[in-house]
C-alpha cells in the first residue's frame, strides 16, 4: 500500500500556489512546482537506460484529441467520416492529420474510491459495480490501478491487467475520514504523466462530492489534468438528495474539472444505476474517435492552448461546403479536453 501526499509540497511553495489562484493562465513553468512523487517509483538515473534512448519519441508538435459524439438519445454515434469533424485552435481551423474512428490506444486507467466516512453508506454496492467495470474495461494492452482517498490518496493496486488482483484491491478500499477530491485528482494525474505517452490517461472517481481535506486546490488540481492529458470520468453517489443536505459547490467544482478534460459526470439516484453507469463509460471509450493535427499557427511554448471540435452530419457538413440549404439531420453533442498544455521550449 502506497499513500501519496501533497502536504510537504504544499509548504514549500505557498507563495507559488497564491500565485496559481490569482493568475488563471498562467503555466506551470511560471510558478513554484509542487514535488509530489509516488513513493514507488525510482528516481531516474543520470544515464538513460539504453531502451529508453532507442525509444521511438512521439511528435510533441502533434496535438491528440479523444472526441466522444453522442446523438440525441445520449448513444455513441459511430462512423463518422473525417469531413463532419472541424477543430480550432485558439478559433483558428486546423488541418486533421490523425483520424480514428475507434482509437486503438490502449489505456492506462484510475479507479479512484472515495472512502470517506460519508461515502460509507453506499460501499458496498460500489465495490460490486467497481469490479464489474474492472472485467468489462480491461482489453488487451489497457492497465488499470486502484486507489481510495480520504484525507490522504492511496494506492491499492498499482497498475495491472490482473482482474482479480484489481477486484481484490477494490473489497480492501479501508474507512476514511476527509475527503480530498482535489489531491486525488492532483495526483492521479501525476501519475498518468509517468506512464506512456501513446496511452490514453483515464481517470474514473468515485466520490459524494463532498470535498473537506485536500491540501491542492481547484486551480492546480485543474491544471495538472489538462497538462496531462487526463480524461476524468465523475460518479457523484450522494447520499442526502436534497441540496440543502449536500455539498454543492464541490460537486459544480467537479463538473468544470471534469468537463474541462473532455469527460462527464453522473449522478446516480441509487446503487442499481452504478453497473448501468459503469457500463455507459466502458462503451464510450470504446467509441472514441481520435483527431490529431499539427497547430498552425504554433502557440508559444510553456502556455495553454485553447480547442474546439464540432461535428456536423456528412450531409450537413456537404451542403454548407457546396453553399447549398442545408437538409435537417442529426443533432450530436460532442466531448472533448478544451486546451492543451503546449509543453517546455
Amino acid at each position: 500500500m502506497v499513500v501519496l501526499s501533497v502536504a510537504a509540497a504544499f509548504l514549500a511553495c505557498a507563495v507559488g500556489a497564491r500565485k496559481v489562484q490569482a493568475q488563471e493562465d498562467r503555466p506551470p513553468s511560471a510558478r513554484t512546482q509542487k514535488s509530489s512523487r509516488v513513493r514507488e517509483s525510482p528516481p531516474k538515473t543520470a544515464e538513460e537506460p539504453q531502451q529508453d534512448r532507442n525509444r521511438i519519441r512521439v511528435d510533441v508538435n502533434l496535438v491528440s484529441v479523444l472526441v466522444s459524439v453522442l446523438d440525441e438519445h445520449n448513444r455513441p454515434a459511430p462512423d463518422l467520416p473525417v469531413e463532419a469533424f472541424q477543430i480550432f485552435d485558439e478559433d483558428n481551423p486546423q488541418t486533421i492529420t490523425v483520424f480514428e474512428k475507434e482509437t486503438e490506444q490502449p489505456l492506462d486507467l484510475l479507479l479512484m474510491v472515495d472512502a470517506s466516512l460519508s461515502a460509507q453508506l453506499g460501499m458496498p454496492a460500489q465495490r460490486e459495480a467497481a469490479s464489474r467495470f474492472i472485467q468489462l474495461v480491461l482489453r488487451k494492452g489497457d492497465r488499470l490501478a486502484v486507489y481510495a482517498f480520504d484525507e490522504d490518496v492511496t494506492q491499492l493496486a498499482a497498475f495491472s491487467d490482473n482482474v482479480t488482483r484489481l477486484e481484490e484491491a477494490v473489497r480492501r478500499i479501508p474507512l476514511g475520514a476527509g475527503t480530498s477530491i482535489y489531491d486525488a485528482v492532483y495526483l492521479g494525474s501525476q501519475v498518468l504523466a509517468r506512464q506512456g505517452s501513446d496511452r490514453r490517461r483515464v481517470i474514473v472517481l468515485v466520490t459524494d462530492g463532498g470535498e473537506t481535506t485536500s491540501r491542492a486546490d481547484f486551480d492546480s488540481a485543474r491544471r495538472e489534468a489538462v497538462r496531462s492529458g487526463t480524461l476524468l470520468y465523475t460518479v457523484v453517489v450522494r447520499a442526502v438528495k436534497s441540496e440543502g443536505g449536500r455539498n454543492t459547490a464541490g460537486e459544480h467544482a467537479l463538473e468544470t474539472i471534469t468537463d474541462t478534460t473532455g469527460g462527464a459526470v453522473f449522478y446516480p439516484d441509487g446503487a442499481a444505476e452504478l453497473e448501468a453507469i459503469f457500463e455507459r463509460i466502458n462503451r464510450e471509450l470504446r467509441t472514441q474517435y481520435r483527431l490529431g493535427y499539427y497547430p498552425k499557427p504554433r502557440g508559444p511554448a510553456d502556455t495553454y492552448r485553447r480547442i474546439e471540435v464540432t461535428v456536423t452530419a456528412p450531409r450537413q457538413a456537404a451542403a454548407s461546403a457546396s453553399g447549398a440549404s442545408a437538409p435537417s439531420g442529426p443533432v450530436y453533442s460532442v466531448r472533448h479536453r478544451k486546451s492543451y498544455y503546449t509543453g517546455q521550449p
